[in-house]
């Protein structure tokens, strides 16, 4: 019987699943050749931890390991329900609340070591956690698709530590359920599942999450969103890395100054607030971060019993 130890926890309603100890030994190296070996001889562990019936579809899994920049005191690989997520900002919001909670790190700065590079974050006498992101940049804008049953989509390409295709001026005017509200959430995921595949099909294969905005109805927000995540799951937080990349086409295109606040809503209401600086301005490279708050909801040993024909996790 092996056992996996866990603690989690929920960043503005997405939750984060961080394995404490039990999970599987990557050996040493940079993260990004981890995590291709985590991939390639370890994925039942993934399958394991987040999916049914220990798991949802919702939940993002965390590995915390040791770090190989040497500037860093911690290292996480983030995945879900489908693979391997390059970074998450409410997944390292989560890491950060979790790690507190065993009092491993106290107030103050922490960076942590991914796949696709360090981010430094820092935990405040409040609660609240910021995160300096992965550099971020929109690779295209203005990208027009075809998609099937909706006809001509427009958006901007862009990352923020995963692929994005972010939509803002969908004509939801016209189709009421396409509105960014919590009862439209059935109509949204297949509505952003099918721009995934246009957009996929259409020039950009790595495009992983799809998000749309609108207007937030209230007007200490600037922005609502619906974000759907590589296994069809939709984002209840407001998205680190979707805002991450929202706000590289907003200084790209100067509807937002170095350092002033963005306040992103999530279609559940939980927020987070961002603002960003500019790493080169030539290449369009910024740093975003984000501000939020996690709270931890359990601590559990996972069994993993040899005898259960669903050990390792129901696979799609």
């Amino acid at each position: 019987m092996q056992t996996i130890e866990v603690i989690d926890s929920h960043t503005c309603g997405e939750p984060t699943r961080l394995v404490i100890s039990g999970g599987p030994d990557l050996g040493d190296g940079p993260l990004e050749a981890r995590v291709e070996r985590f991939r390639e001889h370890f994925d039942h562990y993934r399958s394991a931890i987040v999916n049914e019936p220990r798991g949802s579809d919702t939940i993002v899994g965390a590995l915390l390991c040791k770090a190989h920049r040497a500037d860093c005191q911690a290292g996480v690989i983030f995945f879900n329900n489908v693979g391997y997520i390059g970074m998450c900002g409410h997944g390292t919001i989560g890491l950060i609340a979790s790690l507190a909670h065993r009092r491993d790190i106290e107030r103050g700065d922490i960076r942590i070591d991914t796949p696709v590079g360090a981010v430094q974050a820092r935990l405040h006498a409040d609660g609240q956690i910021e995160v300096d992101n992965v550099p971020s940049f929109r690779r295209a804008a203005h990208v027009t698709v075809t998609v099937p049953g909706v006809g001509e989509v427009t958006g901007d390409v862009a990352w923020g530590g995963n692929w994005f295709f972010l939509v803002t001026d969908l004509a939801a005017g016209d189709r009421p359920e396409w509105r960014i509200a919590a009862q439209n959430i059935e109509a949204l995921t297949d509505l952003t599942w099918r721009i995934r595949q246009a957009v996929n099909a259409q020039g950009f294969p790595k495009v992983d999450h799809v998000e749309i905005f609108s207007a937030a109805p209230s007007a200490t927000a600037n922005s609502r969103n619906f974000v759907l995540c590589p296994g069809k799951a939709y984002d209840r937080s407001p998205c680190g890395t979707g805002t991450s990349a929202k706000l590289a086409c907003l200084a790209a295109d100067e509807k937002l100054a170095p350092g002033d606040s963005w306040i992103q809503e999530s279609i559940i209401g939980s927020r987070f607030a961002v603002r960003y600086r500019w790493l080169d301005r030539d290449k369009g490279e910024i740093v975003p971060t984000i501000t939020g708050t996690a709270y931890i909801t359990s601590e559990a040993h996972l069994q993993l019993d040899p005898d259960d024909p669903l050990c390792w996790g129901i696979r799609a």
